[in-house]
């Protein structure tokens, strides 16, 4: 049960971009935001305040590989048990053999005298055989993940076709093992901005309907058409929501400029859909969970002609998240979301350490050290922004192991 001290609350994360505090909002000026709302008369906050709750999971998070590990690795372990691993490497982890191999390397940077477990997944393909499923069934892999050929960073080796892998959806439906999903289509005549919703009609239904058994992780839903599916449908059916979903919309992409380091697959949405996926995460569903999606990309890589997606949430995680459960008044309903009703659907424990979120400014560094890439002869020091960098948030973490 969630230890909560409030004595004020903070609203104004909330609010539609055409308000004054909503576009401080969507520029990302949170401390400015914050003295927008105390003006209007909105109340503001104070550092007394205090929230415990059962230490939640990351059910979806990208470590990346080798130098990488050893700033993602501890992020997410400071804040999380236990994290849903993304495949999506180069190359793609597809065998039981190289999971395991790789969660070798991601325990190697779990720093000393913190717990940890990395949950490993494999990249589904149109190759994908019954044999495989078993085997990583075998190998204790939680779930296959599966990315629409072209969709995102990495899916290049993606399913063109769910019906060229068939026989490896019914043999995961017999086995029990979760069939996580990047819901978009690649259909380049569809609107860039209805990619999921198309994708729910034209491939997540059939799909369920052919292996009605099957359990379905719809993740990093942005839409009201999603958070609607996912609720009004069977109950191994769940979905996972970002902080970065429920915090922006699609005009926080643009205010005063592009904003490269706010531009994730999906992509950020129209403000009424942020306003459902915030409401569907707040609601006390057990469908919906945390899943950050964090997915660290070298600044030179973001800020260029075709930068690559990805929010870089990691290093504030559970303050986004407290952030957006507070705007709504929700503080009360983010254990079950953080903590809960991830494991009730893997069918895994619930953690039994805690951790406690402070309401105490934290200013966020500009930028995090990601590791190094070989140029012209030398190396170049590669850094990441996370989000909110260079800001002022209204909550920190103090872990508890």
């Amino acid at each position: 049960m969630a230890r909560i001290t409030l004595d004020r609350r903070i609203y104004g994360l909330g609010l539609r971009v055409s308000s004054p505090a909503g576009k401080l909002l969507a520029a990302g000026t949170c401390k400015q935001m914050m003295t927008a709302c105390q003006r209007s008369g909105m109340q503001g906050y104070s550092s007394k305040q205090q929230l415990t709750i059962t230490q939640p999971d990351d059910w979806h998070v990208h470590f990346r590989q080798q130098e990488r590990l050893s700033l993602t690795v501890p992020l997410t372990s400071q804040q999380f048990r236990r994290a849903v691993i993304m495949p999506n490497l180069v190359p793609p982890i597809t065998s039981a053999k190289q999971a395991l191999n790789y969660k070798q390397e991601i325990l190697q940077h779990v720093p000393d005298g913190t717990s940890f477990q990395p949950l490993m997944t494999l990249y589904l393909t149109d190759d994908t055989t019954a044999e495989d499923v078993a085997a990583a069934k075998d190998a204790g892999i939680i779930a296959y993940k599966l990315y629409p050929a072209g969709a995102t960073t990495n899916s290049a080796s993606g399913v063109t076709n769910p019906t060229k892998c068939l026989s490896a959806l019914q043999a995961m439906s017999k086995a029990g093992l979760p069939l996580l999903i990047h819901g978009e289509v690649t259909d380049p005549s569809v609107d860039f901005f209805d990619r999921e919703r198309v994708f729910i009609e034209r491939i997540l239904r059939p799909v369920m309907d052919s292996v009605p058994d099957l359990r379905v992780v719809l993740e990093h839903i942005t839409t009201a058409d999603a958070a609607e599916f996912v609720q009004n449908g069977p109950d191994h059916l769940g979905a996972t929501i970002t902080p970065q979903h429920m915090l922006f919309n699609r005009n926080s992409l643009f205010v005063g400029g592009l904003r490269p380091h706010l531009f994730c697959l999906p992509i950020l949405k129209r403000e009424r859909h942020r306003e459902a996926v915030l409401a569907a995460a707040t609601s006390g569903s057990p469908k919906f969970f945390l899943g950050t999606d964090s997915a660290p990309h070298a600044q030179t890589d973001k800020e260029c002609a075709c930068g690559c997606a990805g929010v870089f949430s990691a290093p504030v995680a559970m303050e986004a998240y407290a952030m957006a459960f507070e705007s709504v008044g929700a503080l009360d309903k983010l254990e079950g979301f953080a903590s809960f009703h991830g494991p009730d659907f893997y069918g895994l424990p619930r953690n039994n350490s805690t951790l406690t979120l402070l309401k105490e400014e934290k200013t966020v560094p500009n930028s995090c050290l990601l590791g190094s890439r070989a140029a012209a002869g030398s190396s170049a020091t590669l850094k990441v922004i996370p989000l909110f960098a260079g800001q002022t948030i209204p909550w920190q973490v103090q872990t508890s192991q």
